[in-house]
């Protein structure tokens, strides 16, 4: 008789069998895990862009504009 996929995976996994898996076999993070980490380091990257965008506009425009120093050709 031929076992099933299933019945084979909860003979070979025992007392694991039904349980989260790592994301990456062999490491330590879960799919939450994992997934949680590319929400924040997204974010992060965005704060990124715009704090140089800020910058770039602040040293171009603001500063010159305010007499803090000024810009040569």
């Amino acid at each position: 008789m031929v076992m099933g996929e299933s019945k084979r995976r909860q003979a070979s996994l025992g007392e694991d069998y039904g349980k989260p898996e790592p994301a990456i076999r062999g490491l330590p993070f879960s799919k939450a895990s994992a997934s949680k980490f590319v929400s924040w380091s997204t974010k992060g990257a965005w704060a990124g862009i715009i704090l140089i965008i800020a910058t770039w506009l602040t040293i171009r425009f603001v500063g010159p504009g305010l007499g803090w120093w000024a810009l040569t050709n």
